[in-house]
């Protein structure tokens, strides 16, 4: 009897597990665009676009090397439109004696995929996901007993697991986090133009598919130039250890209008989807530092994004789901505005990450928290909401990463369970990581009054109205000495103008 393969739009990697084993004269692999997953919510359409395309690449890729690949594309007559449904459809098209997965990356997929053996007569196997170099049950081993979870901690444990950046026994250049190296404020950079690809004839047929069928989800299909092979991600990754790294911890935080891309490494979009492995790009980049073409700094700023915090976020998503989604430490409550889809806003920070997101389905790592992510943060947006816009929106989300970023990170809506306090700013601190301030028509210098920078008063009212839940924080408990010194008059101005802000937001 054969085995039937499932292998999902984020799992495009020859050494999944799902494949460990595989008989390709008897076994049947099974990939699947549905509608279901295209529009649980209604992602970006470059998102889509990009990741039919890559399913359907990495489907011949299989097909050539004599895998047998049962592929059902979502025009596809007989599509029924979920993973299940193609499941009882390939057991009955198929002798099939056995189903086998890799453990998914969203909770409510791995709810119904433990479901499949009783509903489906079938004995099903749900492997480890190998390409985390932390399994699940690793980091609940790791976890257990803890009073507080630290990311640092987590890092440096899996610094020393797998021998990256180590002399020895310790840490290379003789400290584990050059993080206060990496703040550098943007000034006259020569950026290098970042990957571009042109479609070809099964990327446009994904990109015409998707002008049709989903004309009605957010961002600009076009132009399109993402890697959808093995082959290109492996150029995106060779691209950024040659042109970028050296930068990329000085101007990690830095942000620049019309520079979306600047030092970043763009590979998320192909970590998250299986078309690179994690240990090979922090290899890559250690390599690097060891033929001294690349700072410490910079090197270890970019492995610690990958072992650390995707790894750490990955652990805290599958310990605490399905609670997780229902975190709101504040009682956050209001509506997302409207601009947040349309980049209709007098405030040019928001406006040119929201115009930026909608071109690219791409921000970097400091416009998502500390402009667009701290803006919900300080206004009290309700957590479903900013998480599903978040989801939404970017090519490289999926809720097992988006969630804790967004619960713990950006909202701090865990109560500090993932971050040790709300990231939380003013208007100084945009001004001194961008230009953005420059061309705004409100005013960073000016703490209140109707042409003030919002985050300034709003900044303060956040630390108001969470006083109660706040001021015992200790990265949190000097700003209320600050505030408590502000004249009644000042206190008074900045409770005004943020309520005015608020009423007609």
């Amino acid at each position: 009897m054969s085995k039937l393969r499932l292998i999902l739009g984020d799992q495009l990697s020859t050494t999944i597990s799902s494949l460990e084993g595989c008989d390709k004269a008897k076994d049947i692999i099974l990939m699947c665009e549905v509608w279901d997953e295209a529009t649980y919510v209604k992602h970006h359409q470059k998102k889509i676009a990009f990741l039919f395309s890559a399913m359907r690449h990495f489907a011949k890729a299989l097909s050539s090397q004599g895998y047998t690949v049962q592929y059902v594309k979502l025009d596809d007559q007989q599509n029924t439109g979920s993973f299940r449904e193609e499941v009882k459809r390939a057991i009955k098209q198929y002798h099939i004696g056995q189903i086998i997965v890799t453990h998914p990356g969203e909770y409510r997929v791995l709810t119904d995929m433990k479901n499949w053996q009783k509903d489906f007569d079938l004995p099903v196997e749900i492997k480890d996901d190998t390409r985390f170099l932390c399994g699940v049950d690793e980091f609940k081993k790791w976890s257990k007993d803890r009073k507080q979870l630290r990311m640092e901690y987590f890092y440096r444990e899996m610094r020393e697991k797998h021998a990256i950046l180590m002399d020895g026994e310790e840490p290379a250049g003789g400290q584990w986090n050059y993080d206060a190296d990496n703040r550098k404020p943007p000034k006259e950079l020569n950026i290098p133009e970042p990957y571009h690809s042109e479609p070809d004839e099964i990327t446009l047929e994904a990109i015409s598919l998707v002008s049709e069928r989903f004309n009605d989800h957010f961002g600009d299909i076009e132009p399109f130039y993402f890697a959808v092979t093995r082959k290109q991600a492996l150029n995106v990754l060779s691209l950024f250890i040659k042109e970028r790294l050296s930068k990329f911890g000085d101007y990690q935080d830095a942000m620049l209008e019309g520079e979306p891309w600047m030092y970043h490494s763009h590979i998320s979009f192909y970590l998250n989807c299986g078309l690179l492995l994690p240990l090979e790009c922090v290899k890559a980049a250690e390599n690097t530092y060891l033929e001294g073409a690349a700072p410490l700094n910079a090197v270890e700023g970019f492995i610690r994004q990958i072992i650390g915090w995707r790894e750490y976020v990955r652990g805290i998503y599958w310990l605490k789901m399905p609670e997780y989604t229902e975190e709101n430490f504040f009682s956050a409550d209001r509506n997302l505005p409207d601009f947040y889809w349309t980049g209709d806003t007098q405030m040019n920070c928001l406006r040119q990450c929201i115009t930026e997101t909608q071109k690219n389905a791409y921000a970097h790592h400091i416009q998502r928290l500390m402009i667009l992510g701290n803006f919900a943060l300080l206004t009290g947006i309700d957590p479903k909401q900013v998480n599903e816009w978040f989801l939404i929106v970017y090519a490289d989300a999926y809720e097992w990463v988006e969630l804790p970023n967004v619960t713990g990170m950006i909202l701090f809506a865990d109560g500090g369970y993932l971050a040790s306090k709300p990231y939380a700013a003013g208007g100084n601190y945009i001004n001194k990581m961008s230009n953005y301030c420059k061309n705004c028509d409100y005013k960073v210098t000016k703490k209140i009054g109707e042409d003030a920078c919002p985050f300034n008063y709003l900044y303060w009212n956040f630390l108001i109205q969470n006083r109660e839940k706040l001021q015992s924080n200790h990265r949190v408990s000097m700003m209320y000495k600050t505030y408590d010194r502000m004249d009644d008059t000042k206190k008074k101005a900045i409770e005004k103008d943020s309520h005015d802000f608020l009423d007609k937001l």
